[in-house]
């Protein structure tokens, strides 16, 4: 007797469809897991990186004190703090510091580092933010700009632009932009986060977040909000520029590719404006690519944001790294530069989910 073997019956629309949303499920949690767990060897690396480079030039009592205290005072603090053991059990018991939040203690001022982290990585926070609300208000739109001017002098113009705002340094921009609207115009703020009055203001508030813009909406005083924001524009607008040049080239790059597309083209033999075009057909693809390079901007930011703080001012992790570096407490820099890292390193793995959610195709 003959059988005869009858092809497989297709598998129901709505199963076809669930298979699929499972498999990229799945393929979602997946890449998320392995994001996640890159974190731990890129703050490993890192922060190993950031202690063998403090201890290349020796210890840090002798680097910040030697000369400033006799021989047997200098020793005797070198072997209190522990610097004459071997460097690998420094080094076995600075990890262990840093997984349960000591970072140490300052050698100029005598301060835990997590007070100053605490006290100070606020400020930080809120100019890295200000200078992406600047580099998006300022990059993507102008970026559109270029795409539909496309080789005529409007993109000419914008791309150079987009050289120099990336191309000069921060602390220069800085002091142009003080020149110009503190001393010249006098319409801004020259230095500082805020007046002395609302300095004030915020040392007798019981439950102050470190963030100017967070305590001063919760004063609910408009002329506090008012100040706190005049005193960020000029520092987030120095630093912010930095990345809206970026943004700039990345939005243009991406938006003429994507105005060459097949159903672009279709739409514009619809009778489609070019200026509809851009907005609303090429702008979501080329925002895709902004999304990936944040995390990169973010290194970015924080480390213009110590040239930054310390030509306005801005009293935030930078402008204390810069102190400690002029102090040579070598302590206190690892500590802040460690944060730094790990500040880095949690970014980029939100960016990762965010690129994960909006492009379907980012897996592993």
């Amino acid at each position: 007797m003959t059988t005869v073997a009858l092809p497989p019956a297709d598998p129901a629309p709505g199963q076809t469809a669930s298979k699929k949303r499972g498999r990229g499920g799945s393929t979602l949690w997946r890449y998320l897991v392995i994001r996640f767990l890159l974190i731990f060897p890129t703050v490993f690396i890192l922060v190993t990186m950031v202690f063998v480079l403090m201890r290349i030039t020796g210890d840090p009592i002798t680097i910040a004190l030697g000369g400033k205290l006799p021989p047997d005072q200098l020793a005797e603090r070198i072997h209190h703090a522990g610097y004459d053991r071997p460097i690998i059990v420094q080094y076995l018991e600075y990890l262990g510091n840093i997984f349960t939040g000591n970072f140490g203690t300052s050698i100029t001022d005598g301060q835990p580092i997590s007070q100053i982290l605490l006290v100070h990585g606020g400020a930080t926070l809120e100019l890295a933010f200000y200078a992406l609300i600047v580099a998006f208000i300022v990059g993507i739109p102008l970026g559109q700009v270029a795409a539909y001017f496309r080789d005529r002098w409007p993109d000419a113009v914008l791309r150079i632009f987009a050289i120099l705002a990336y191309a000069t340094p921060v602390f220069f921009a800085g002091l142009l932009l003080k020149l110009v609207f503190a001393v010249w115009l006098d319409v801004l703020p020259v230095a500082g986060r805020a007046s002395t009055r609302t300095e004030i203001q915020f040392s007798t508030m019981p439950n102050r977040t470190g963030i100017y813009l967070i305590d001063a909406i919760g004063t609910g005083d408009p002329e506090i909000i008012g100040d706190v924001l005049s005193h960020a524009v000029l520092p987030g607008l120095a630093l912010g520029l930095l990345t809206a040049g970026i943004f700039l080239r990345l939005v243009r790059t991406n938006v003429i590719g994507t105005l060459s597309r097949d159903y672009v083209d279709a739409a514009r033999s619809r009778g489609v404006r070019e200026i509809r075009l851009v907005r609303k057909h090429a702008l979501k693809p080329a925002l895709i690519p902004i999304v990936t390079v944040i995390g990169l901007q973010i290194a970015v930011l924080l480390g213009g944001a110590v040239l930054t703080e310390t030509t306005f001012e801005w009293k935030g992790l930078g402008f204390e790294l810069a102190y400690y570096l002029s102090k040579r407490d070598f302590v206190a820099v690892q500590g802040i530069v460690a944060l730094l890292a790990v500040i880095v390193a949690l970014t980029n793995f939100i960016v990762d989910i965010i690129a994960a959610l909006i492009d379907p195709r980012v897996r592993y």
